[in-house]
């Protein structure tokens, strides 16, 4: 179902949306850096933590939206799905990038998206530690941080030359995978690992101009896809199509970088 949102309904899901981030954040702060925090295995052939921040994170959000909106369905990592009547899904990851979050490092985030049929079309990405919060969607693309309310525009860089890329893990995925994020790093100007969501957040903002990952669930990038648009930036996945389901992703500041990029990863696969 697609959805026309009057500015009434934009700005009741807004609020809607922000409480369910300082509900997180409430939970998440709770639990970082404490030492001696606990971490279950869901993976058994690797390593992907979860812990009691990310339980109690989500199950945080999912009362809010109990009390708030309870006819939505919801998509969440820790709980899994519940449908909804509305024709409006909220997709949550009550901490994306557990690895750092139990590492100590202040670059993990809660993402919230709000989607219809059509895919995102209102996000959160908040870093609750230093007190980030970048939102998209509605008429609407900031950061609301530690100096104060600023704008997000991704960057107008539109060769590869002179573009900064992201990625989380430096393997990023398979062997070919790993190839062919090499083989557009390689023509980039600089490249950084490690920061999961904020990766996108960096992008939104201006700082970086590529960020490539694969493996990604939905609910991994369905928030940062509506930031990362709101501020101008497209994001697919590797074939030039939609993303929000997860899969490998390619967000760009710019239609010609997101062009570039695509023929590197084509040819490289």
């Amino acid at each position: 179902m697609y959805h026309t949102i009057d500015p009434v309904m934009a700005t009741d899901l807004k609020r809607v949306g922000h409480a369910m981030a300082d509900a997180a954040r409430r939970e998440t702060l709770r639990y970082f850096r404490v030492r001696g925090l606990g971490a279950d295995n869901k993976d058994a052939a690797g390593f992907d933590p979860v812990t009691i921040a990310d339980r109690a994170a989500e199950a945080a959000m999912r009362a809010v939206l109990a009390q708030e909106r309870p006819d939505d369905g919801i998509l969440g990592e820790e709980e899994g799905a519940k449908p909804g009547t509305t024709g409006l899904t909220w997709v949550l990851d009550p901490i994306d990038g557990t690895r750092g979050f139990i590492s100590g490092t202040p670059t993990w985030g809660v993402l919230i998206a709000l989607q219809d049929a059509s895919g995102p079309i209102y996000g959160i990405i908040d870093q609750p530690y230093i007190a980030e919060r970048f939102e998209g969607g509605f008429g609407v693309a900031r950061c609301v941080g530690p100096t104060g309310d600023t704008a997000l525009a991704a960057s107008d860089i539109a060769v590869l030359s002179e573009a900064t890329i992201l990625t989380t893990f430096p393997e990023v995925g398979s062997e070919a995978e790993a190839r062919a994020f090499h083989a557009v790093a390689e023509q980039c100007k600089l490249t950084r690992y490690g920061m999961d969501c904020y990766a996108y957040a960096l992008l939104a903002a201006g700082h970086v101009d590529l960020v490539i990952e694969a493996g990604l669930n939905a609910y991994d990038v369905a928030g940062p896809i509506a930031v990362v648009q709101a501020a101008g930036g497209i994001v697919t996945d590797w074939r030039g199509q939609p993303a929000h389901e997860g899969g490998r992703i390619i967000a760009a500041a710019t239609p010609e970088l997101h062009s570039a990029a695509l023929e590197v990863i084509s040819n490289a696969l």
